[in-house]
């Protein structure tokens, strides 16, 4: 038998040799053999078994807020009866006004103590309190605030801040890993885990101007204000809005969150200028519903009216003229466009594409500061 072995081992050893030799010779039979190998090795996910280190680097930074606000009480006019009064004890008729608690979460977005929030957990307040991750408390001095885009700043005046790093929100696509972080319900710091499920969301009639991440990740009251980070703990976003169908108040896996760069830009602006400061062409616009009226298959904006002096009459833009593009980006709406120029700065040139008469023409103009609306 070890004769046999030793006379076939040799012919056997050849034979495979020349049989891979004549695989790997030919395209498709690689190809094939490469499928089948496949199946059985799975190559290794990208994304961390765990997210704690996302979570340790940014919790910190992820504070709650405690707010005291007064709130009016809605009474019978009978109790302002001045016989009513006579014959009951005034302190048994409710009171007008009465002070309501309120909580929501921040993000401490540098060490000199300022951090963002939405407007509406602040609005109205007469005294807001700030939890740290750590344990400290303080009061809270409100900067100012946008309720435009419903974000506020405040300032806390504390030591040895831990704040968030920012990360790049405008690459973050359809399906990535996202982590909310904030305060729901006054249970404590809660973390919860989720996916992008859109970007640049607007036209939902949250805020006057609106250009959201979409997430599934839950957000419920008290989340307001938090962060929205991502697998490395980098900040993608401050959480506002969840689309409630029902009245509990309860999440569906559709929250919203405004970029983080778009908010630190407003943010930035209100410590330098006390508001946000937003680009402006001095226009009223309305949105074509019928572009057939203009002969034209494209959508766009139709210039209903010109600012004096402002910078598209300066520029040469008339009234009758339909916007279809600004900086090459397709303006499909009047809430498109109205977003567009409030991320550009004063200053700035944008290039200008309209429709006059049929015909396609292109202007320049050197964008203004959007007027204040108080």
């Amino acid at each position: 038998m070890r004769k046999l072995i030793s006379f076939l081992g040799w012919p056997v050893v050849m034979g495979l040799a020349v049989g891979l030799i004549f695989i790997l010779s030919q395209p498709h039979l690689r190809y094939s053999l490469g499928l089948q190998v496949s199946q059985f090795f799975i190559p290794p996910t990208q994304e961390p078994i765990s997210y704690a280190g996302a979570v340790k680097r940014a919790a910190p930074a992820v504070v709650n807020i405690f707010t005291l606000k007064q709130v009016d009480n809605q009474r019978n006019p009978l109790f302002d009866d001045p016989l009513f009064r006579h014959f009951f004890n005034s302190a048994d008729i409710p009171q007008q006004q009465r002070m309501s608690s309120a909580l929501g979460s921040g993000v401490i977005i540098n060490n000199g103590g300022y951090l963002l929030t939405n407007n509406h957990v602040i609005a109205g307040s007469q005294e807001i309190i700030v939890s740290l991750h750590d344990g400290r408390e303080t009061r809270a001095e409100i900067v100012g605030s946008d309720p435009e885009t419903d974000l506020a700043v405040l300032k806390i005046p504390l030591d040895n801040l831990t704040s968030i790093t920012l990360g790049e929100p405008q690459k973050s696509q359809i399906g990535d890993v996202v982590l909310a972080i904030g305060n729901p319900f006054s249970v404590g710091q809660t973390v919860t885990q989720g996916i992008i499920s859109a970007t640049g969301r607007h036209g939902l009639g949250i805020n006057v101007y609106e250009n959201f991440i979409q997430t599934d990740a839950a957000i419920n009251p008290g989340n307001s204000g938090g962060a929205l980070i991502d697998t490395n703990g980098k900040l993608l976003g401050i959480n506002t809005a969840i689309l409630n169908t029902t009245q509990s108040n309860s999440a569906v896996g559709i929250g919203f969150a405004i970029p983080a760069d778009i908010a630190v830009i407003i943010m930035n602006d209100i410590i330098s200028s006390g508001r946000a400061i937003r680009g402006w062409l001095g226009i009223e616009a309305r949105t074509i519903d019928e572009p057939n009226l203009f002969n034209q298959e494209s959508t766009g904006v139709l210039i209903t009216g010109i600012y004096p002096n402002g910078p598209a009459d300066q520029s040469g833009i008339k009234a009758g003229d339909v916007i279809t593009h600004i900086n090459q980006q397709a303006i499909m709406n009047g809430r498109e466009g109205m977003n567009l120029m409030a991320n550009v700065r004063p200053n700035d040139n944008v290039r200008i594409t309209l429709l006059r008469d049929g015909e396609q023409l292109q202007f320049n103009a050197l964008v203004g500061t959007r007027p204040s609306s108080k």
